[in-house]
């Protein structure tokens, strides 16, 4: 069913974003990023407390491949 949409306006996008509006067929991301963080380290808040006594974080990666971006058109 089709969508029927009004004003829409968009302020700003970020460099991977993507604006939906209405009906779409196929959305599919055309770059990709892998994230490696710590214990605590994406906790947003007012007042977080933390005690971490002994953190490491494991980089290690078997797989080459981890979202393919081919025919992303």
């Amino acid at each position: 069913m089709p969508a029927i949409v009004g004003v829409v306006q968009v302020i700003n996008v970020g460099s991977s974003g993507v604006v939906h509006i209405g009906d779409v067929f196929k959305i599919s991301p055309y770059t990709t990023a892998k994230t490696f963080a710590g214990a605590g380290s994406f906790n947003t808040g007012e007042s977080i407390s933390l005690y971490n006594a002994y953190s490491t974080t494991n980089t290690y990666d078997s797989d080459g491949i981890d979202q393919p971006l081919v025919l992303n058109l």
